[in-house]
């Protein structure tokens, strides 16, 4: 099974992301910041926030599904906020999404919010709230379940060090794990957590036996060249023990995205 977590910066490179992500036979994608504007017709739209301004594909989630047919496609949005065609106002979702082959049933899943809750008229002051999905899928060609979640970690804009909403956070996706995952099992957690290795969110992550992959085998970027700014930790892999771990990249070309994807190759 081969299991990919990216960042997908709202499709902001989509020329060599579309062929990416279809090309590199993930059986389950977990992709972070995806857009879907069910009211617009445009390609292109873009997010303003004060002096950020960033083009965004209009229907990320569209695309993705079109270019996986064999694939079950699950759509997470944490708001419904503004963007901008023209100077024209369009609202437009923004969220996490899960792709996972036919192949590999879904037998149990949670989706629920770690930090906040939806917002249906604005993107929220920051820290926005933020949301995880977990799903526990059925592997005929290993015969037993596996659990795989996924989040963005919430954004603070002082930086990724501990805050009590990052402690709460992390409290709030274990318990979103133990929903579904059955202990015992291979469990795999992964995502743009937005914290450094450091973090008490890893803490909260060993009470269910997972380790991380990035810096356990000596990773120390996770972030591509169209990211500037110091503090290259962002993208996180963890497993527990029963995972055989087959081999595992931060797959430095080609460049997709702001972040490396993770990509996980399991037995």
């Amino acid at each position: 099974m081969r299991i990919v977590s990216l960042n997908a910066w709202g499709g902001k490179l989509h020329a060599p992301l579309i062929p990416y992500l279809a090309e590199i036979d993930a059986d389950v994608l977990c992709l972070q910041e995806i857009t879907r504007s069910v009211t617009v017709s445009s390609d292109w739209l873009v997010y303003r926030d004060g002096s950020h301004i960033l083009p965004q594909r209009a229907n990320l989630f569209a695309e993705i599904k079109a270019i996986l047919p064999a694939h079950d496609a699950l759509y997470a949005p944490t708001a419904r906020g503004e963007l901008f065609e023209g100077e024209t106002s369009v609202v437009s979702e923004f969220g996490l999404a899960t792709f996972v082959r036919q192949s590999h049933p879904v037998i149990g899943q949670a989706m629920d919010f770690v930090h906040g809750d939806f917002s249906s008229d604005g993107y929220g002051a920051h820290p926005r709230a933020r949301n995880a999905q977990c799903l526990r899928l059925f592997d005929y060609r290993a015969n037993r379940p596996i659990t795989i979640a996924q989040l963005h970690g919430l954004r603070d804009l002082a930086g990724k060090g501990d805050t009590p909403a990052r402690r709460g956070q992390a409290d709030v996706l274990v318990a979103l794990i133990r929903r579904i995952w059955r202990e015992g099992e291979p469990l795999v957690v992964c995502g743009d957590f937005n914290v450094l290795p450091d973090s008490l969110m890893f803490d909260a992550l060993a009470e269910l036996g997972l380790t991380d992959l990035v810096t356990s085998r000596g990773h120390k970027d996770t972030r591509t060249s169209h990211y500037t700014k110091e503090g290259r930790y962002a993208d996180y892999m963890l497993v527990t023990a029963n995972v055989d771990v087959v081999g595992f990249d931060v797959v430095e070309q080609p460049e997709v995205s702001d972040h490396r994807a993770l990509l996980l190759d399991i037995a």
